[in-house]
């Protein structure tokens, strides 16, 4: 299974839910009704009374369990930690069209849903653009950003942009045509899938991979290659933090420094690792520490 090669650590053992079941290291999640956009699937921990929220998005072809199940345990001892699913991913919103700009205002939507009136908006990779547009889109709900292994440009130039436009548009076109021609209901792709709630981690891993849309996720890719945030981002005023992964081949560390030089009073918090640093135990630290900065500073 491609998965256990993303688990350089010990593949987690599953833990026991409050009534009893055993299942992967990730909180239950549950599916929330937003008017006029459709259901949006978050997992959720408490955390204590009165805590700042902290919105966890996750990166491209990932879900909100999966790219952040090693940092759950210790981000809910000092935030409530809300981590919904993306529009195209596992269990996200389906669309016609995959639009960053359309998951940020999924994520204010859920905000709204959920009562959660300021947030703390953390981005992991894809997860990174979409906080930068939460924040731009809906400057009164987000009250810091924390972004991770990500940029506000994806593609560095004109000719790269063009290159990468025509051939991800090519593939978005073809993913669509092989999900229209392999349409199954999702009640019975879903039963074959996982008739329940499986224990065993790479089972659950490997079945929040299965619920991807393609075509959505061929949209994703486009629509990140064509990202341009560079002209705005110095203007977003909220404390900021980046997490930098150093040794990222898919966002290089000096891209990634390069823009928290560019932003205003940000804080830059290092993790030893590539792009998927976030399947790692010893990301949970820096995350927690870059969060806590940015709270610390942030009027929440």
């Amino acid at each position: 299974m491609p998965f256990v090669s993303w688990l350089p650590d010990p593949i987690p053992g599953p833990v026991r839910d409050a009534d009893g079941q055993l299942g992967p290291p990730v909180p239950r999640g549950r599916r929330v009704a937003l008017p006029g956009r459709g259901t949006m699937f978050v997992r959720e921990v408490a955390g204590p009374p009165g805590a700042p929220t902290l919105m966890l998005l996750h990166g491209w072809m990932a879900s909100g369990g999966l790219n952040w199940f090693q940092t759950f345990e210790s981000l809910g001892r000092e935030f409530r930690v809300l981590a919904p699913d993306l529009r195209g991913h596992a269990r996200g919103l389906r669309a016609p069209q995959f639009r960053l700009e359309d998951c940020a205002d999924d994520v204010a939507a859920l905000c709204g849903a959920l009562g959660a009136d300021r947030v703390l908006a953390a981005g992991y990779s894809m997860g990174g653009p979409v906080a930068q547009l939460l924040c731009q889109r809906h400057p009164d709900l987000v009250a810091g950003l924390v972004l991770c292994a990500t940029s506000d440009s994806f593609a560095f130039g004109p000719t790269e942009r063009r290159a990468v436009k025509r051939v991800l548009a090519a593939l978005a076109v073809g993913a669509r045509v092989a999900e229209r021609a392999l349409e199954i209901p999702s009640g019975a792709l879903h039963a074959a899938i996982r008739p329940r709630r499986p224990a065993d981690f790479v089972q659950w891993a490997t079945a929040e991979l299965a619920r991807h849309s393609v075509r959505m996720l061929a949209q994703a890719a486009l629509a990140l290659a064509m990202y341009q945030a560079n002209e705005w981002m110095t203007d977003l005023n909220v404390p900021t933090a980046v997490v930098v992964t150093t040794r990222d081949r898919s966002v290089p560390p000096a891209v990634q420094l390069r823009m928290a030089e560019s932003i205003r009073h940000s804080s830059v918090h290092f993790v030893d690792g590539g792009h998927a640093a976030c399947v790692r135990a010893r990301f949970a630290q820096p995350l927690l520490d870059a969060c806590s900065t940015v709270a610390s500073r942030a009027p929440v």
